[in-house]
């Protein structure tokens, strides 16, 4: 690794906390929840701390395991694969814990340029199959960005190993290529120069940048993957993942509900929030109904 890239990558990691500020004027529900429980997870790569958002009324105990029969949305956050900051997402945990009646495990994963591929990838499978096992396999899927990306992987991960079989997964604005060519795009939010990055800091071996696990829009099969929610944004420069993997999905028979937001980059719900609430309230309906016996 340069070590421009590293010190950039360390920096972009270290100060996540203090620059990463969206989703305030998103709190439409689930302000009132306690903070999360921080449960430590073992994984093929090391313990990882997942924190819990429960809604009122359900076992507030130490999630150790035991199934309860609450339904489950594992949720992963964004950042580029190198911030490592599950509270940036704090309002949409809350809120889908709130609206879709779920517990939310939020996962704090390894990101760059402390971990590589596929470090991130495989901890995000092992604490979502740990989900689903106290959650009699009533579980979602989901992420945001680069988060969005995992949640693809960690669908693909489960149906190759048949660790567990979640009844949904939602996409937003996921990255899920990191192995194409980049093609030239008006700088938006997610500028080329930071998609080089990634993938020289995460991704550093140019041959797995291809696997399915790594890029799930270039894996080979997609039968037998959960139906999906994928939520892109008009001018983000992302939109074509997302629209590449539904148009995917479709073909290899997969239900696809495909929502594109006009009009913003890449921080699509905070950008139009009043259209975010349509958005949001639609997740939330599907996640509870695919959770529903």
């Amino acid at each position: 690794m340069r070590l421009d890239d590293r010190v950039r990558a360390a920096l972009i990691h270290a100060t996540a906390r203090w620059t990463v500020r969206y989703g305030d004027n998103l709190r439409f529900a689930g302000t009132e929840l306690p903070k999360p429980r921080v449960q430590p997870v073992p994984t093929r790569h090391g313990t990882v701390p997942a924190h819990v958002y429960r809604p009122p009324g359900t076992d507030d105990r130490t999630d150790d395991g035991t199934d309860d029969r609450t339904p489950v949305h594992v949720h992963f956050h964004g950042g580029a694969w190198l911030m490592r900051h599950p509270k940036m997402d704090d309002w949409w945990c809350r809120y889908l814990t709130a609206t879709a009646g779920v517990v939310v495990v939020n996962v704090d994963f390894s990101a760059g340029p402390y971990a590589a591929y596929p470090v991130a990838q495989e901890q995000c499978h092992d604490v979502a199959a740990w989900a689903a096992g106290w959650a009699n396999d009533r579980i979602t899927v989901g992420g945001f960005s680069s988060g969005g990306g995992l949640a693809a992987s960690v669908c693909l991960q489960a149906r190759d190993t048949g660790s567990f079989r979640p009844a949904l997964q939602v996409l937003g604005v996921p990255a899920l290529d990191m192995a194409s060519a980049l093609t030239p795009t008006p700088e938006g939010m997610i500028a080329a120069s930071l998609r080089q990055l990634v993938r020289r800091v995460y991704f550093p071996d140019t041959a797995s940048r291809s696997e399915p696990y790594a890029s799930p829009v270039l894996a080979p099969d997609l039968t037998g993957l959960p139906p999906a929610i994928i939520l892109t944004a008009a001018h983000d420069t992302l939109r074509h993942d997302g629209e590449r993997y539904a148009n995917r999905l479709r073909e290899a028979g997969i239900p696809v509900r495909h929502d594109e937001t006009p009009n913003v980059d890449h921080y699509f719900l905070t950008q139009d929030p009043t259209r975010a609430r349509t958005t949001m309230a639609m997740v939330a309906k599907e996640i509870r109904a695919a959770t529903t016996p």
